[in-house]
């Protein structure tokens, strides 16, 4: 009984920022799943390796490279996005960029950087394509959010503002769209070996620090993110509505 709650045979899922790290284990969880995947990032290319990956469990695999942080190119991409996949069933808003320097040092450049692609890019896809969803009455879309999302952070500034709002986001969102049939969730990860924590594992201090306050005593992989994605990408969690999944290894409840 439990199989079919967490089939996606016959669904389709747009992953942004699915290249590598979070968004490439989710798009991967999805497609062993059974999902067919349409892919977005920057620098994403046909033949890639996550193509690649997905194509060999049998599923389709559809590349888009887009500038998701230029607006101009963010409409421009929905619009054919929308007109070559009429259905998406699932959308994981999973792109994003981080920024680092002190507060008092942080620049509008930064700032704006971060925001539009942490913040307004995930609102404007969601938007866009959750009226579609709407109109079926039926879909599930998925935000990356971050512990950042509950604390504060130390010389980000940018993102945990984006973070903090994104998971405002989700429950807004969820709010209004949880009786249309679309459910709306967020999961957020912990301090995961990816590109963005790579600062941090290269301080010894830090990385010392950090490790000893996660009760699994390990950084995350981004493997850890394959089963909360299905979860929340399924029938499974059909009455989970504007939560955030928290996947950190036990940080927050220390």
């Amino acid at each position: 009984m439990a199989a079919p709650l967490f089939d996606l045979s016959g669904k389709t899922a747009l992953v942004t920022g699915c290249n590598k790290g979070i968004g490439k284990a989710m798009a991967l969880g999805l497609a062993e799943a059974g999902a067919d995947i349409i892919g977005v990032s920057g620098s994403l290319a046909p033949g890639s390796d996550i193509e690649k990956e997905v194509t060999s469990l049998g599923r389709s695999f559809t590349s888009y490279a887009a500038n998701l942080s230029d607006r101009e190119a963010l409409y421009a991409f929905i619009q054919q996005l929308q007109a070559e996949n009429p259905v998406i069933d699932i959308l994981v808003n999973n792109a994003g960029t981080i920024m680092r320097k002190p507060a008092a040092e942080h620049p509008d450049e930064y700032w704006d950087t971060v925001l539009a692609l942490n913040l307004d890019t995930p609102f404007i896809l969601a938007r866009e394509i959750g009226k579609k969803m709407i109109e079926r009455g039926a879909g599930k879309i998925i935000f990356t959010c971050s512990l950042l999302s509950f604390q504060g952070g130390i010389n980000v500034p940018g993102y945990a503002a984006s973070k903090g709002a994104l998971s405002s986001l989700v429950k807004a969102l969820a709010n209004e769209w949880a009786s249309k049939g679309v459910t709306v969730n967020g999961i957020a990860p912990g301090y995961i070996a990816t590109d963005n924590t790579e600062a941090l594992r290269n301080d010894p201090e830090r990385s010392a620090s950090i490790l000893s306050r996660i009760p699994a005593a390990r950084w995350g992989q981004p493997e850890d993110f394959k089963g909360p994605t299905v979860f929340l990408a399924s029938d499974a969690s059909s009455y989970v509505n504007g939560t955030i999944l928290v996947v950190d290894g036990g940080w927050m409840g220390r």
